[in-house]
């Protein structure tokens, strides 16, 4: 009991101290690692993965994720300036990739390291998908997604770490059956809605960030559209919403479909009426 009281305090402390907040909602977020600390591993792990894998430079298709990829970053700053955080960005160093695969993705490394595959840009179909796509991702990077992913997952090992001394006096059974819930409770009930929480988060800034850009807000839940068929197309059935780090698609077309037209009035704020 001593020792667990001892971790609990501890953790609350960790707590307390290690928060951030999140300029976009006003909301207190985790932060038990900093940005200066993260920046510099995520760069390197970028540059290794370019290393290894076929950067496409210098076709039409390179040079239009550069484009949108900039005019997105621009909106960020403009909105950022306009909500008084003109030193938000401070150490993000925005880079662009286009990269030869036919995988279905796109992702975005903290401080603002972008990479798309070739094989999303079917789906993408146009360059306001592009642009919904690449909102969504500088929006990971803006709302510190990784920050707060690290930050968890080392809660989420002391809180382990505290149960199993807890079970400490307890047999070998009901330590065996802690660890398996443990693993599982915690991963269901906290790790994937974390996750789907940042996706939503994500795709609402996103939406605005594109809108702001000049890209039709409405083309966000288009693409949605086109991801789900391709998914029935290809048969890689997504699992039940709650066993995944990613909401159903279904739930992301009606969210961006209700947040289409607030988009178009946040890009009003920015002079932004007409759109591609």
């Amino acid at each position: 009991m001593k020792y667990r009281n001892q971790i609990i305090g501890a953790l609350a402390s960790v707590l307390l101290m290690g928060c951030a907040t999140n300029p976009f909602t006003g909301k207190k977020t985790l932060a038990l690692v900093s940005n200066s600390q993260i920046f510099p591993m995520a760069f390197q792990q970028y540059d290794q993965f370019l290393s290894q894998n076929k950067v496409v430079k210098g076709t039409s298709d390179a040079e239009m994720i550069t484009r949108i990829g900039q005019k997105i970053s621009k909106a960020a700053e403009r909105w950022f300036n306009a909500n008084g955080h003109p030193e938000y960005l401070e150490g993000y160093k925005w880079e662009y990739n286009l990269v030869d695969d036919k995988t279905v993705n796109a992702w975005c490394m903290p401080g603002g390291k972008i990479v798309f595959y070739t094989g999303i840009l079917p789906i993408a179909a146009n360059e306001a998908g592009i642009a919904a796509i690449m909102g969504h991702e500088v929006a990971h990077a803006l709302a510190n997604h990784g920050q707060q992913r690290m930050s968890a997952g080392q809660i989420q090992q002391v809180a382990g770490v505290a149960g199993s001394i807890a079970m400490s006096g307890k047999s070998a059974a009901a330590q065996q059956i802690f660890a398996q819930a443990f693993g599982i409770g915690s991963q269901v009930g906290i790790m994937l809605p974390f996750s789907r929480s940042h996706e939503t988060e994500a795709d609402k800034i996103g939406i605005n960030l594109m809108a702001i850009a000049g890209y039709n807000p409405e083309e966000a839940a288009k693409l949605w559209v086109r991801m789900k068929a391709n998914s029935s197309k290809s048969g890689n059935g997504a699992p039940p919403e709650m066993l995944s780090t990613h909401p159903s698609n279904d739930t992301r077309i009606a969210n961006l479909t209700k947040w289409a037209p607030e988009a178009r009035r946040e890009a009003a704020k920015f002079g932004v009426t007409s759109f591609k």
